[in-house]
């Protein structure tokens, strides 16, 4: 039992270190473990029979109802990797941009093929929706990023919008954090261990979770094919947002002047690849590699 959950703790801080990682999601890491149509069926459970449950002091049965032994250690792992990681980061982000895209650009296209194998039969319609999910991740990731408020109200909306993104495999909760301009103010306030910013975007992040996990229950388990050739389109078109050579096109300078100035991207293009492109192959083909061996662990040790 020790073991089971060790390795559960394990994903949720794999899937916590993507999360990080503007256009990198951890749904995709759910995924590739085999654990993401257990983790929707938990949160979507958090309904009306739950709280009916907990009012009336059935705990252990409320307990049970939630799945809540797998959330508990899953999300352990999550917050444990999130504070533990965010600052090495962003700090890896910053001195060795290509070297770290790279390593990520490899991990999600090899998941492209591993969340397509979870489609039993592909027909017209699966590859359609697969497109159409590759154009609408290549679209998003297209779109210039704002600067954003630091109002509660704003970090709300963007604790919702986000955790929305962030359970989809291909759609990186921190990148729509990076396009409504609240990246950087979520990262430096979990740095900083600003509660006030963290407990704002937490509580939009929770009740974004709670009723958008219901919607995916259902959309499963009535278009589980068309769902999963969207969610593997989704990773595809992704690609455009985590390929490593960039130029900056338009940025915005936060806090100018200060020690805790920050250069953010608004508007970037793609490059050709440079002279490091023979150290940027190896990190994609590792990248690649560690999520074969999470998809075998996954299934070895699936929950």
């Amino acid at each position: 039992m020790i073991k089971k959950y060790g390795f559960l703790f394990l994903k949720g801080m794999a899937m916590g270190a993507a999360d990080v990682v503007p256009g990198v999601s951890g749904g995709t890491i759910a995924f590739i473990t085999n654990i993401y149509e257990t983790l929707i069926h938990a949160l979507s459970q958090f309904n009306l029979r739950a709280f009916q449950l907990l009012l009336k002091g059935q705990f252990k049965d409320f307990w049970s109802h939630i799945n809540g032994t797998f959330l508990t250690v899953l999300f352990a792992g999550i917050v444990t990797s999130v504070l533990s990681l965010a600052a090495l980061l962003s700090h890896t982000l910053e001195t060795y941009p290509i070297h770290l895209w790279s390593f990520f650009f490899g991990l999600v296209f090899a998941s492209i093929f591993i969340v397509g194998k979870q489609v039993h039969q592909w027909k017209l319609f699966t590859y359609i929706s697969f497109a159409l999910g590759a154009a609408v991740a290549f679209w998003i990731t297209s779109l210039p990023a704002v600067t954003g408020s630091t109002s509660y109200g704003y970090l709300l909306l963007c604790g919702a919008l986000a955790i929305c993104a962030m359970i989809l495999p291909g759609i990186s909760g921190s990148f729509i954090l990076l396009l409504l301009g609240a990246y950087a103010t979520v990262l430096e306030a979990i740095a900083d261990r600003e509660l006030a910013i963290i407990a704002a975007v937490g509580m939009g992040a929770v009740g974004g979770l709670l009723s958008f996990t219901r919607i995916l229950k259902w959309v499963f388990a009535k278009y589980h094919d068309l769902t999963v050739a969207l969610l593997s389109g989704f990773l595809l078109g992704s690609l455009n947002k985590i390929w490593p050579w960039k130029e900056v096109l338009v940025s915005f300078t936060k806090h100018p002047g200060t020690p805790k100035e920050e250069v953010i991207p608004l508007l970037t293009q793609n490059l050709a690849p440079d002279d490091l492109w023979m150290v940027a192959s190896a990190l994609g083909l590792l990248g690649a590699a560690l999520v074969f061996i999470l998809e075998w662990a996954g299934t070895k040790k699936s929950l």
